[in-house]
């Protein structure tokens, strides 16, 4: 099974959306899935110009001449896809919404209905799989994620996709710290890689396997009260360095 996951954190593989996404790609290579990884930062992906070349004057190919033009045959051959990105003001970062919108050239302008609902048929040749998204958050609240949730399963069933679920992980930065501290929060990171063992060999992620990755780590008192006492301190270092 192929897999390709898009990694759209502008600190690519050392920022908080990492920490949950490298166990779950670890899991799903130990199920027998040969995953690739990519990184919006490195790529150089324009915005879409709506020119519709790739709808009628070269049929599934864009106009434009950049790292789309490797991207779109790799996730048109793979299984699963997974969107690994941090919330950025309710949604998904600049560079990972270009890299959605460029997709146009794998579907077709004509219309029709599916479940009720007219849609783009797919291009022929492009795998009708899943989408994961792993996904991290600074504030402390679960539904923060809400609105990207409903933009990836509206992108899926507009992309002929099935939506298999996501890892979500609220208050990411106390992740992180207590990670690095020592705190007993090893659980999150075997239940990524377990969720991502399911997504392979089961073709789904148990509800109770994501339910602790996104478990709270504390109270949110406590954790407003941390993060501005490390925002002040930063920003007292910033200014005696001046």
């Amino acid at each position: 099974m192929n897999v390709i996951a898009i990694n759209g954190s502008p600190k690519m593989g050392v920022g908080n959306t990492a920490l949950i996404l490298v166990p779950f790609l670890d899991g799903m290579e130990e199920a027998g899935a040969k995953v690739e990884l990519v990184y919006t930062r490195k790529l150089k992906i324009n915005p879409c110009l709506a020119e519709f070349n790739c709808w009628f004057s070269t049929p599934g190919e864009c106009l434009q001449e950049d790292d789309m033009a490797m991207l779109l045959p790799k996730l048109s051959a793979a299984d699963i896809w997974v969107f690994a990105v941090p919330v950025y003001c309710d949604g998904v970062p600049g560079p990972v919404k270009n890299l959605m919108d460029r997709m146009l050239p794998m579907v077709q302008p004509y219309f029709e209905l599916c479940d009720n609902h007219s849609r783009h048929p797919r291009r022929d040749g492009n795998t009708a799989g899943k989408l994961a998204l792993v996904s991290n958050c600074g504030l402390w609240e679960k539904d923060n994620f809400d609105p990207m949730l409903a933009h990836m399963k509206a992108f899926c069933r507009n992309a002929g996709l099935e939506f298999a679920g996501a890892l979500l992980r609220p208050h990411g930065e106390a992740f992180r710290v207590m990670l690095k501290i020592g705190e007993p929060v090893q659980d999150i990171l075997d239940a990524a890689k377990e969720a991502g063992r399911q997504l392979i060999r089961d073709g789904r992620m148990a509800s109770g396997t994501l339910d602790i990755v996104s478990r709270v780590l504390l109270p949110r008192e406590r954790y407003i009260q941390d993060a501005n006492r490390a925002f002040q301190e930063a920003l007292d270092r910033d200014v005696s360095d001046q």
